[in-house]
């Protein structure tokens, strides 16, 4: 009792220092973000742009020291060789807790672009965190459902077209798009579900990979397929705040983008097969790295 009690302490203390250092860098961020709305120019949107991501990349610093601080984790990353902050990247994911996003803010910066996530259209009305995914140029997506298609036929292929020009913006700086390629967090249920193939994780969902990859094309240097696992197990962001995630285990590995997986997903119905086989195949490694990292490390899962 006494130590679960200890625990909580940690975490509100934690949680209180996170609170602090955002506040602090959401001062410049939205001076930063108020002159890019109000001057519009396109030379002074960049300069605003570079001051933004300056800005999130050292509040993410601090959170990152932070977590050294306050948090006893045993980090084994591997694959982080090469990368450059002048390259653009798509990073795609295993997801199984919000602490993946901790995770990979931690290991990737400053050796990377800022990472840049998709976020639903509706969530721009979020006081502040709305402003500020949209001065930070986070990609807003728009997406409809199947029943209101049919009901509204002329709005068909809209959703596509308001991300394709969501990432139009990421043409004039280096950036990293990053995507839970699960669309959702594992869970044994949602394994269950969807009668997934796999052991480790969920079915992958290609539209939205090859989406940013028709998009952005040619400008993107490489993929980065991140796998995380959890020897304790997946936890709650509220546990890793209490200190019970001690070990991170992240494997990256680092892929071309050739013309075979570049096309219309969407209009190319052999272009979607062979792209769909090759996120598969991508998947089962994946599988396969997450069962081998098992018996390494064993689980207490």
């Amino acid at each position: 009792m006494k130590k679960k009690i200890t625990r909580q302490f940690r975490a509100i203390a934690f949680l209180i220092l996170l609170i602090m250092n955002t506040l602090f860098w959401m001062i410049p961020l939205f001076i930063s973000g108020i002159f890019k709305l109000l001057v519009p120019a396109a030379k002074f949107r960049k300069i605003c742009n570079k001051s933004v991501t300056y800005v999130c990349a050292r509040w993410n610093s601090w959170n990152n020291r932070l977590i050294d601080l306050m948090q006893n984790v045993r980090w084994d990353v591997q694959g982080l060789e090469n990368l450059k902050k002048s390259d653009s990247y798509l990073v795609i994911c295993n997801h199984q807790t919000w602490v993946d996003i901790l995770v990979l803010e931690k290991i990737f910066l400053d050796k990377i672009p800022f990472l840049k996530f998709f976020i639903k259209q509706e969530l721009i009305w979020i006081p502040v965190l709305g402003f500020s995914w949209w001065a930070l140029e986070f990609p807003f997506m728009k997406r409809y459902s199947k029943e209101f298609l049919e009901k509204n036929r002329h709005l068909k292929g809209k959703d596509l077209e308001i991300t394709r020009k969501a990432c139009e913006k990421f043409k004039e700086l280096p950036v990293s798009v990053m995507n839970f390629v699960e669309g959702t967090r594992f869970t044994p249920q949602k394994q269950k579900d969807q009668q997934s193939p796999y052991k480790n994780i969920l079915r992958p969902k290609a539209g939205g990979t090859a989406l940013v990859l028709d998009a952005l094309g040619t400008q993107l240097q490489a993929i980065l397929n991140v796998t995380i696992y959890y020897p304790q197990g997946a936890k709650a962001i509220w546990q890793f705040f209490c200190g019970e995630v001690n070990e991170v285990v992240v494997r990256v590995e680092k892929l071309p983008v050739t013309e075979e997986i570049l096309g219309d997903y969407f209009m190319d119905s052999e272009f979607k097969s062979r792209f769909q086989v090759w996120l598969n195949g991508l998947w089962e490694k994946k599988d396969a790295t997450l069962t081998h990292l098992s018996q390494k490390y064993g689980s207490s899962a």
